[in-house]
Formats: C-alpha cells, structure tokens, sequence
C-alpha cells in the first residue's frame, strides 16, 4: 500500500528560512567587528555620560522632571529611527553597487530572502546600543519607568512597531540612492534634520514652526507613545496640544508600517529591474578608473 508522499516546502516558507539565517549570520558578524562594537559602546557611553551630568536640571513646567528623564523616550526613538533607516539604507546601497542585488535576480525568491535577511539583521543590530542605554540606567539616573514595571511591556511593543514603521524607509532610501555616497544626502542629511526638528530631548524642543510637519513622520509619533508610557501624569502639558495621544501615535506608526512594507519590496524588485550586468560592470569600470 503506498503512502502519499510528504508536501513539497514551499517556496516561500524556505525563503524565509533562509533570510532568518541570513539576518542571524549578519548579527553575529556585527558582534565580532570591533568596528560596529566600538561605534555602539562610543555612541551609548557618551550619551549616558551626558544625561549623568544633566541628572540635576529640572524642565521647567514638568512638575519636576529632569532632562534624563524626559529625553529617554526621544532617545530610544532616535535610536531606531538611526538604525532601522540608516544601516539598511548603506548597507543596501553598497549591496546594489557591488551587485549583491543584481544576483537576486538568478535565486527563487531571491528579494523575500533578502528583504527578511535585512529585517532580522537590523532588528537584532539595535539591540545592543538599547541594551547599552537601559541596562545602567537605572543606576545611574534613577528608574526611567514611573507608571510601574509593567509599562516595560508597552515600551517594547512601541519599538517594534517603531521598527516596523521606519525600517522600510532605510530600505526604500538605500535602493533609490544606489550608492553610499547618495546615502549621506539624499537619506542620512534628512533623517539627521528630522530628528533634530522632532524633539529628542523633549517636545518642548521643537521649533514652533515646526510643529505641524513633524506630526507627519514617526519619528515624533514614537517618541510620543513612549513619553506616554514612561511619563508621570501631568508630564503631558509639556506635549505638542497638551494632552496623551498614544492611539494617534499607534495609528500613525501602524499606517507607516504597512505602507512602507507594501512599498519596499515594490522599489527593491525595480531596483533589481533596472540592474543589467553590463551596467553593473560599467560601474565597477568608472570606481576603478576613479
């Protein structure tokens, strides 16, 4: 009696192995560069060495809140916005110039492997900067949770969903750049001005003027929901209208999120489109003779 043979994988399910592997091979190569390593150590002590020397300045009008206090959820939302934009976006233009991208082509699936390859890999390269901010923090500037243990929870789930909404921007950036260099103007320039103009160090930050367009973009909305979290009432008078919005700030993050995972593949497959292999060596040519 013959038994029925076992299902064939499917096509996607074995391309989504694959880029899980891939985005834990990336991770664990980030963790043996010195260079990586050293620039999340740099990066996390100086900024706790700044705040540590800001612990005594009180915002006026927060019913005693320190600057450590209130810059927190900023820098925890900059610090995704950076990572989830800028490492995709260089990483995905160096990838086009070299013709990483232009091999997708001759693999089934190739773009889903890839694009999941790059989300694991990011995701987990923020971990250890968020673990370097939060692990001596509440030693060094007090516990940065006032509405209890468990809003620890609701901090989490923020930054996934801030990772979902921003992580497809560096991955659309880097496949319109093309190229590194068009990373630092036409991504990296934008993003820094955005961060700045949105507040990390608090809302009351923000320009006037513009306040209106940063509503527009996540950064603002994600740093919002986690004051919203972290914060004690009547921190709130301190927002841009005055008052909690966490639901806008989910719904905006969530629209963000989709669009931009509807979109980003959509780009990366016309990025692999446009590539030809004679284009690809005619690059490599004009690098060499440059």
């Amino acid at each position: 009696m013959s038994t029925p043979a076992d299902p064939a994988p499917s096509p996607l399910a074995g391309a989504v192995r694959l880029g899980l592997r891939r985005g834990l091979t990336e991770f664990r190569h980030m963790l043996r560069s010195p260079e990586d390593t050293g620039w999340n150590v740099i990066i996390g002590v100086g900024i706790l060495v700044y705040l540590v020397t800001q612990r005594d300045s009180v915002i006026p009008g927060s019913g005693g809140l320190t600057l450590p206090d209130l810059a927190l959820p900023g820098i925890l939302a900059a610090t995704i916005l950076f990572g989830m934009v800028m490492g995709p976006a260089f990483a995905l233009s160096t990838e086009v110039e070299e013709g990483t991208v232009l091999r997708l082509r001759t693999t089934p699936r190739g773009t889903t492997t890839y694009t999941v390859g790059m989300v694991v890999g990011q995701v987990l390269g923020a971990v250890p900067m968020l673990v370097l901010i939060l692990a001596p923090w509440p030693f060094l500037l007090g516990d940065p949770m006032h509405q209890g243990p468990g809003g620890w929870v609701a901090v989490v789930g923020w930054l996934l969903l801030g990772t979902l909404a921003t992580l497809p921007i560096g991955i659309v950036g880097g496949a319109l750049a093309g190229r590194p260099t068009r990373v630092m103007l036409f991504v990296m320039a934008p993003v820094v001005a955005l961060a700045f103009l949105s507040g990390i160090f608090g809302p009351q930050t923000i320009p006037p003027w513009a306040a209106g367009p940063v509503q527009a973009f996540p950064l603002y909305w994600l740093a919002h929901g986690l004051r919203a979290t972290t914060l004690p009432a009547g921190a709130e008078g301190l927002e841009l209208g005055g008052a909690w919005h966490p639901e806008i700030a989910a719904l905006v993050l969530l629209a963000w999120a989709v669009v931009g995972l509807v979109v980003a593949p959509v780009v990366l497959r016309r990025s692999t489109a446009r590539q030809t292999a004679s284009a690809l060596a005619e690059r490599l040519q004009s690098l060499v003779r440059g």
